[in-house]
């Protein structure tokens, strides 16, 4: 997909999947990771083994999980993280340009960094995402809304329990769904927790609280073709495609060393 240029002040839905339609999580500590790197990479701070020093502030109790080390310069984000949602085998996320290159820079610290972790993780090598990540521009305001509603809850939607259409026609429960939802930033987004990941900038002055959000959605869900309202470029993914052969092949693996530790 090409590029287009960018500026500071311009708003980007990004978004990439696995490797030959491959996850690229495979249990809660890998979701968990991913959500770490979107919090400590999205920044101009950079230190080597960064997860090994926070984890060590955080055992010596001197920050809690998801906190930035008191002993840190003061931050420096590289971009604004509005939204995210993590599906198996894709993710999207929702990111303003604040800094020349800020989404460029961001994104290859993000996609090396979680790779590296997988690869070392399940001893193995390449590239865990299909190609450079893709991006398409923002450029209406209603057009942002639509997006963050798509990555937010659309797409967490399709893990509601007997899948897409149903949970449209049981829009209320499947929005709460979403909320229980540890991998997307709904709960975030209004207060239920704080992993200092977002920020909502313009989004956070047009939807003031969760009940003015939700009826939001779920008209642009219900009522309207929401792909078709943001214009989306990205192809659809079913997580049903997921090839289960490589889950259960990095699953045996784990278990092979467990085996051999003990």
């Amino acid at each position: 997909m090409r590029r287009e240029p960018s500026s500071i002040g311009d708003y980007f839905h990004v978004f990439n999947r696995g490797n030959r339609r491959m996850p690229i999580v495979y249990d809660e500590s890998d979701r968990w990771r991913f959500l770490k790197v979107l919090r400590y990479f999205n920044d101009e701070y950079s230190v080597d083994n960064i997860f090994r020093c926070v984890d060590f502030e955080v055992k010596s109790g001197r920050c809690h999980n998801f906190e930035r080390p008191k002993n840190w310069p003061p931050p420096r984000s590289l971009v604004k993280i509005l939204s995210y949602s993590l599906m198996p085998n894709h993710f999207h996320l929702l990111l303003k340009e604040i800094i020349n290159g800020g989404v460029s820079r961001f994104m290859k610290r993000f996609a090396d960094g979680f790779t590296k972790y997988i690869n070392t993780k399940y001893d193995e090598v390449g590239s865990l995402f299909q190609g450079p990540y893709k991006r398409t521009t923002i450029k209406s305001e209603k057009t942002l809304q639509y997006t963050d509603v798509y990555i937010q809850i659309f797409n967490i939607f399709e893990l509601y329990p007997g899948g897409l259409e149903k949970a449209i026609k049981e829009f209320d429960k499947a929005f709460n769904f979403v909320l229980q939802y540890q991998f997307c930033s709904l709960g975030e987004s209004f207060g239920r927790k704080n992993l200092h990941i977002i920020d909502r900038d313009v989004l956070g002055e047009t939807f003031r609280n969760l009940q003015e959000y939700k009826e939001f959605a779920r008209e642009a869900i219900t009522f309207h073709d929401i792909r078709k309202m943001i214009n989306k470029e990205v192809e659809h993914v079913d997580i049903r495609n997921v090839d289960i052969r490589n889950v259960d092949i990095r699953r045996q693996h784990k278990e092979r060393q467990h085996k051999e530790h003990n």
